[in-house]
């Protein structure tokens, strides 16, 4: 009986948290409120170059994070792409990258376009130029082996700024089947992780003498 109400307890918590996640986010529109254009610029991406750069990522974000040579811009841009790659669920939604119909798939453009300004930035630095150009010699051969480098989406055509952050689409994410697949999952796992943690924690019952 008391596992019967747990699993209700912790089902109703998630469902009331999702619906007001979603709620606030549908409110706000897809970008943060009251960004405006203060910060950086930050050039657009392509679809194809997305998929290319998201492979070179943690690599670029490691060579930036030991640059030397940096100024305010750069770190700017630096702390951009890591904030967006936060609110994109850190590229773990599946078709992120390359469903142009993801929830996520604007969001994701923000992070990996800043991905990209960032590796740019290092090749005229004189400590990260050679690593920096190393990392666009692989993206540019990557690009013409796997033939992407035409291949666009209604986002390719979009910039960015330091001072906008680009949220998930959260209203559509009923509507695209592995997005929703992925969060049921998760709500599942944390719901079976309320449920063994309130086992655990539920005073044993002291036996009669």
């Amino acid at each position: 009986m008391a596992r019967d109400l747990y699993r209700w307890l912790a089902f109703l918590g998630l469902s009331a948290c999702l619906l007001l996640f979603i709620a606030e986010n549908t409110l706000a529109h897809s970008r943060s409120a009251g960004g405006g254009h203060a910060g950086l610029d930050i050039p657009k991406i392509s679809h194809g170059e997305m998929a290319v750069i998201s492979d070179y990522r943690s690599r670029i974000i490691d060579l930036a994070s030991r640059a030397v040579d940096t100024n305010e811009p750069f770190r700017r841009v630096l702390n951009y792409a890591e904030i967006q790659y936060s609110y994109c669920l850190w590229g773990r939604m599946p078709g992120s990258v390359t469903d142009e119909e993801s929830p996520f798939n604007e969001c994701a453009h923000a992070y990996l376009a800043a991905a990209k300004a960032v590796l740019l930035s290092m090749r005229e630095m004189p400590r990260e130029a050679a690593a920096a150009g190393e990392i666009v010699s692989a993206v540019d051969a990557d690009m013409v082996r796997r033939s992407l480098a035409l291949i666009t989406c209604r986002f390719s055509g979009e910039a960015f700024n330091t001072a906008d952050v680009v949220k998930p689409r959260w209203s559509k994410v009923p509507l695209h089947a592995a997005s929703m697949a992925s969060l049921t999952g998760f709500a599942a796992l944390f719901a079976f992780v309320v449920v063994a943690l309130g086992r655990f924690l539920r005073p044993k019952a002291q036996s009669s003498e």
